[in-house]
């Protein structure tokens, strides 16, 4: 879905998107970087006055002051220091067979119990507690849920007991929720102000790119259209793309028109190769009927002569006017749906060329009513491949035309049996200029190809010694 939205919609969102996320890792690296400087701070602070207590809670260790020790963990917090939440809250004072001595909490730890089996007991601490080391440690209690950090109380080389004092990991939340709270709204701040600026900036972004693609939608159906709408007209690659393009429809539109002029003089090439024929077939009937007619002026008085000489006139106009009639088809250029008398059309124009050349002309198959083609182009393809099978016939050889029609296709083929092409030409058979006969301009099956294409066809030649076949096969949808 992103990736179909315009341009004007995805740089916004990726400029906010950008933003969201650099204020995630920044936010991201801020509460790490405060947690850990919290945790150097307090840890620090909490161990330093561990070591103040432990010097101080000797002489009520060795007087076996309960009292004393009490008043001085109750008076070791101090809020205006560095805050409530900022400093240990438990306190606890153990003699040297780890039973608690003292606690600012001695309902939680009454005076005589064992360490050891309370709530705040671990392995790691029980181990400290029984071990000889003059070393303060930290370490987590059983539940995970404090801090807690030990020194002992030594006189004279004697370790008399511990010191451990705890504090609550609780205390880091509120200040991370704030943390993040303020990034929020400093997110929040940021964005209120880079998305108008983005989607401004969006905008005159995109609104080159979309000329260009609006400019690119007429591609190849309105080419005239593609080169009238606007396009960037700046120095950066946009600019750049948008008159490398301009300069593409350009060419375009020449081969558009060499393309037209191309076919037309084919056309014009094709109908002026049938002339010489089609002028023999129309003399031929009419001298006919001219010998005819003399013959009849001379035995006038010969009823039978006389109906001989108006059937042979009356096959002779029909002749004519068959020809006659599939040469002004020919020229039409609407687009209409072909017909079978298409087909005859074609028969009819190419005879004259192959009688010229004594090539016998084959029709194979048809078709039985109206397809959706366009006539006037597929005239043209058969056309021109009839004439070209009927001038690479040998005098006396045979050019054919099969027809026959598949669900949603058109197939036709056209072959002969005159010399065979080389394998070396058949790759560039279809290019412009190339033609295997030296009176030939090798434009003609250039056309055909062009047109086979434009229809949406395939076209295929396979040649060998004995017979060249051109085949083609042309799509089509049946109208609803």
């Amino acid at each position: 879905m992103f990736t179909d939205l315009s341009l004007r919609w995805k740089i916004p969102l990726r400029v906010m998107g950008a933003v969201l996320g650099t204020a995630f890792m920044v936010t991201a690296a801020l509460v790490a970087r405060e947690y850990e400087d919290t945790q150097r701070a307090l840890e620090a602070h909490t161990q330093s006055l561990a070591r103040v207590l432990a010097n101080t809670l000797i002489t009520p260790i060795l007087h076996d002051d309960i009292w004393r020790a009490y008043e001085i963990l109750r008076s070791a917090r101090d809020p205006d220091m560095l805050g409530p939440d900022r400093q240990a809250e438990l306190f606890v004072v153990s003699d040297a067979e780890s039973r608690v001595f003292a606690a600012n909490r001695p309902k939680d730890f009454p005076v005589g119990s064992e360490l050891a089996s309370s709530w705040i007991a671990s392995p790691e601490l029980n181990h400290i507690l029984r071990s000889d080391s003059l070393e303060q440690h930290v370490v987590t209690s059983e539940n995970q849920s404090y801090r807690i950090v030990t020194a002992p109380l030594v006189s004279d080389g004697i370790i008399l007991g511990h010191v451990l004092l705890g504090y609550s990991k609780r205390f880091y939340l509120p200040r991370l929720t704030e943390l993040v709270r303020r990034a929020l709204f400093v997110t929040l701040l940021v964005l209120a102000l880079v998305l108008p600026v983005s989607w401004v900036w969006a905008h005159r972004t995109a609104r080159p790119l979309l000329d260009l693609a609006r400019a690119m939608s007429h591609v190849p159906n309105a080419l005239d259209a593609a080169l009238a709408a606007p396009l960037p007209a700046i120095g950066d690659e946009i600019g750049q793309l948008g008159a490398s393009f301009r300069r593409m429809l350009e060419e375009l539109l020449k081969k558009q028109a060499l393309e037209q002029q191309v076919a037309a003089s084919e056309r014009l090439a094709a109908i002026g190769r049938l002339t010489a024929g089609i002028a023999h077939e129309i003399n031929n009937p009419l001298g006919g009927m001219l010998t005819a007619i003399r013959t009849h002026r001379r035995h006038n008085d010969d009823p039978q002569l006389g109906e001989q000489t108006l059937s042979l006139l009356e096959r002779g106009l029909t002749q004519i006017r068959n020809t006659v009639a599939a040469l002004l088809v020919e020229t039409k250029a609407e687009d209409r749906p072909l017909e079978p008398a298409d087909i005859d059309d074609l028969i009819i124009l190419a005879e004259a060329e192959a009688h010229a050349k004594s090539v016998r002309l084959l029709r194979e198959g048809g078709i039985d009513g109206p397809l959706p083609l366009p006539a006037s182009l597929v005239r043209q393809i058969v056309l021109n491949l009839l004439l070209n099978a009927i001038q690479a016939a040998d005098p006396g050889g045979t050019a054919a035309l099969s027809i026959r029609t598949e669900p949603g296709k058109l197939l036709l083929s056209v072959r002969n049996d005159g010399a065979h092409i080389p394998e070396d030409q058949l790759g560039y058979l279809f290019e412009p200029f190339v033609s295997g006969r030296a009176q030939g301009h090798g434009l003609g099956l250039w056309v055909v190809y062009q047109i086979v294409h434009q229809l949406g066809g395939g076209l295929s030649v396979h040649s060998e010694p004995g017979q060249t076949v051109f085949s083609i096969e042309m799509p089509y949808e049946m109208p609803a």
